[in-house]
C-alpha cells in the first residue's frame, strides 16, 4: 500500500501541472461552449483563426467571420507568464518562410477534418466517434514525421531578436481587437459557427489564463505524441487526456454528451477525409516543433518563427474556404480536395528529405 501510494504521489509531482492545465482548458472549453461558443468548439485554434482570416476579409464565407478574442487572449496569457518567469526571449530566423508553409499546410488538414488537435480532443470528449478517426490519421501522421527527426531533420536555429520583434505580434493582435470592438471594419457572422460567441470579454479573461497556463506547462496535443513515440515519455499525453476526461464529465453534467458518429455539431462522417486531414496536421505539426495552440504560446513567448506559422495558418484558412476545401457540417469542400491533400503530403515528405542535416564524420 505504502509502494502504491509512493508511486501514485510521485506520478502527481511529475505530471500535476500539465494535468492542471488540461483541466483549466477542458474546463474552459465546455464553460465557454454554455457562454456562447459553438457546440464542441469551446476552444479550437483552426476554426477560431479561420474566423479571424473571415472577419479581416480573407474569405468572404459568411458563416465563419468574427474576431475571435481568445486568440489574442492565449497569445497575451502566454506573454505575461513567459516575462513573469523571465523566459521571455525574442528570436526568430529559423526558416520562416518554410515555417509559414507548414502553417497552411496544416490549417488546410485541420479544416478538412473541422477542427484542431485542441478540438479533436473536445470532440472525442464529447462523444463524436468522427474525432477517434481524425486521432488515428493524427497518430499516424506524428508517427511518419518522427523519421526525419530521427535522422536529424531542422529547419535551421533561430538567433537573437530585439525586443521588439517578439512584441510586434502581440501588439498587432491587441491593436485588432480593439478596432474589432470599437469600429466597423471587420466583418460579423449573422449565422453559423462564427456568429456563435462568448461575451468578448469572459472570452479574453479565460484565454488569459489558459495560455498562462499551457506556457508553464508546454501543452502540446503534437508534442505529446511525438514524444511518446520517440522516448516512451507521456508527460503531455497525460494533459490532454485531462481534456477529454474533463470534457466528458463536463458535458455529462450538462447534458450535451452525444455518442456515436452521426448528428455531431459542426462535423462530417467522411472517415478517409477525417484521417487523412489530420493525417497532414500531424506530419506538419512535429516538422514545426509544435500544434497550432504550441504555436500561440512559442509567439507569445518572443518566437517571430512561430508568430510567421500564425499567419500561415489563417492564410491556409483563407485558401481552404476560397477554393472550397474546408469540410461542412454535411462533408467535405466541393474542390479538389483529394488533390490538395496529395500535394500537401508531397510537400511535406520534400521538406522533410531536404531539411535533413547530415551528420559531421
Amino acid at each position: 500500500m505504502e509502494n502504491t501510494k509512493k508511486g501514485f504521489m510521485g506520478f502527481l509531482q511529475r505530471h500535476w501541472l500539465v494535468i492542471v492545465t488540461g483541466i483549466v482548458t477542458g474546463a474552459a472549453a465546455v464553460a465557454l461552449t454554455k457562454l456562447g461558443n459553438p457546440p464542441n468548439m469551446g476552444f479550437c485554434i483552426a476554426c477560431f483563426e479561420r474566423d479571424i482570416a473571415g472577419a479581416l476579409k480573407f474569405h468572404t464565407f459568411g458563416a465563419t467571420q468574427y474576431f475571435r478574442p481568445e486568440i489574442v487572449g492565449l497569445v497575451i496569457g502566454a506573454m505575461c507568464m513567459a516575462m513573469i518567469k523571465k523566459e521571455w526571449r525574442p528570436q526568430g530566423g529559423s526558416s520562416p518562410f518554410t515555417r509559414f508553409i507548414l502553417g497552411m499546410l496544416v490549417m488546410i488538414g485541420a479544416l478538412v477534418f473541422l477542427g484542431c488537435p485542441l478540438r479533436m480532443v473536445i470532440r472525442i470528449g464529447g462523444g463524436d466517434v468522427n474525432a477517434l478517426v481524425g486521432l488515428a490519421g493524427f497518430i499516424v501522421g506524428i508517427v511518419v514525421g518522427t523519421f526525419p527527426l530521427r535522422f536529424g531533420f531542422s529547419l535551421n536555429r533561430a538567433y537573437k531578436q530585439k525586443a521588439m520583434e517578439g512584441l510586434l505580434f502581440p501588439i498587432i493582435l491587441v491593436v485588432l481587437l480593439v478596432l474589432s470592438l470599437v469600429t466597423n471594419l471587420f466583418v460579423r457572422s449573422t449565422e453559423g459557427p462564427g456568429s456563435k460567441h462568448a461575451y468578448w470579454l469572459i472570452a479574453l479573461g479565460i484565454a488569459l489564463v489558459v495560455g498562462a497556463l499551457c506556457q508553464r506547462s508546454r501543452l502540446c496535443m503534437a508534442g505529446g505524441v511525438r514524444d511518446a513515440v520517440m522516448f516512451r515519455d507521456f508527460h503531455l499525453v497525460y494533459g490532454f487526456i485531462a481534456i477529454i476526461v474533463t470534457v466528458l464529465i463536463g458535458d455529462l453534467i450538462f447534458g450535451s454528451f452525444k455518442f456515436g458518429t452521426e448528428g455531431q455539431p459542426i462535423a462530417h462522417t467522411d472517415g478517409l477525409y477525417n484521417f487523412l486531414g489530420m493525417a497532414l496536421v500531424g506530419w506538419g505539426s512535429v516538422l514545426l516543433g509544435g500544434c497550432p495552440l504550441r504555436q500561440l504560446v512559442l509567439a507569445g513567448e518572443g518566437n517571430s518563427d512561430s508568430a510567421i506559422t500564425v499567419f500561415g495558418f489563417i492564410a491556409g484558412a483563407a485558401v481552404s474556404h476560397n477554393f472550397g476545401l474546408a469540410s461542412g457540417g454535411t462533408g467535405i469542400g466541393e474542390g479538389p480536395v483529394l488533390w490538395v491533400l496529395i500535394a500537401g503530403f508531397v510537400i511535406l515528405a520534400l521538406l522533410s528529405v531536404f531539411n535533413i542535416k547530415r551528420q559531421k564524420a
